[in-house]
């Protein structure tokens, strides 16, 4: 589906989180924007704050939501906010009611506002680890996003919802993005974290191959979108992908693969031991990892990746090299 006009007055979830922060600069200055409204259950703090930008304090999960869109006259809703990685006092509930209740929240609000668009950040996550996927995924692939990662599971979740949102209100054009491994110039997860290590761990038989996006072509996406009101499920993602040794290789460290026993052993006794917030169930996420195929995003919904999933690699290890936070042995 593709609807006529470009979106004019914007709200962004999540629009304090690194994905939001590029984005709302980004639509500073999109020509054709009138109205950005940058919510997140924070205050953004005033050093960060736009000119051209409404920022509110408002929690996803609010029911003022819906009067907050009408008051703005909301075209299309970008929802970005979600918990990737929860803190171990928070709770599994608590990520629960922000990423699968507030979501429905999010879109109960643009129904009854009567958004146009809603652009969901969704992850090659919702696809799940397992040892059944295929090389590539295609978005036809079923989405089985495991229970025992609670991001993965929120995600499939998520989709299940929004799926049946697509039937019962097909007025409301969704873009769903299942977006790869996010890297930037000032990327920090628990990703990056694996590359910062003096060798990297893989599990003996597992390439464990990551697909990568930079952050800038997040934001390019998510922009496409709202220009052209593509609807649809589409993976986000660079050309081509890199494996664990591949990585290695380019950081000039060494790679030390481990049999899959000892390592479930070892995180099983570390998380008895407090000494890591991981468990056994995240050896799956080292050695099944989703590998996006990123063809319907070229062909269908016309955007092609400025960077590939090298190419954003390269760029994140030379980006941390400048800010003296070299990753590689090679600088």
């Amino acid at each position: 589906m593709t609807a006529a006009s470009p979106a004019r007055r914007v709200l962004v979830t999540g629009a304090d989180g690194f994905i939001g922060r590029g984005l709302v600069a980004a639509l500073v200055g999109e020509p054709g924007v009138e109205r950005i409204v940058a919510t997140d259950v924070r205050d953004v703090p005033q050093e960060r704050r736009l000119p051209d930008v409404r920022y509110l304090r408002l929690d996803v999960r609010d029911p003022s939501l819906a009067a907050t869109l009408r008051e703005h006259a909301i075209d299309a809703v970008v929802h970005l906010a979600s918990i990737v990685t929860p803190d171990p006092r928070m709770g599994r509930e608590i990520a629960y009611q922000v990423d699968v209740l507030g979501t429905r929240n999010v879109v109960d609000a643009c129904v009854a506002a009567g958004v146009a668009q809603l652009v969901v950040s969704s992850s090659g996550a919702a696809y799940g680890y397992h040892a059944d996927n295929p090389a590539w995924l295609r978005e036809t692939a079923p989405l089985r996003g495991n229970e025992a990662f609670a991001y993965s599971h929120h995600k499939r979740l998520v989709e299940e919802m929004l799926a049946q949102e697509r039937e019962s209100h097909p007025q409301l054009a969704q873009t769903v993005l299942r977006i790869g491994t996010i890297l930037g110039e000032r990327v920090d997860n628990q990703i990056t974290a694996l590359f910062e290590k003096p060798r990297l761990l893989a599990v003996r038989g597992s390439d464990s191959p990551f697909v990568f996006v930079w952050d800038e072509d997040v934001a390019g996406a998510i922009l496409h979108a709202l220009r052209t009101r593509r609807a649809g499920c589409f993976n986000l993602a660079g050309d081509g992908a890199l494996t664990l040794p591949q990585i290695a290789a380019r950081l000039g460290k060494p790679l030390l693969a481990l049999p899959a026993g000892l390592l479930r052993a070892g995180l099983a006794a570390g998380k008895v031991l407090r000494a890591t917030r991981y468990g056994p169930e995240q050896l799956d996420f080292l050695r099944y990892r989703p590998v996006l195929l990123n063809t319907a995003l070229k062909e269908d919904f016309g955007y092609v990746p400025g960077k590939t999933s090298a190419q954003a690699f390269d760029a994140f290890v030379a980006a941390r090299a400048a800010q003296g936070r070299p990753v590689s042995r090679l600088e």
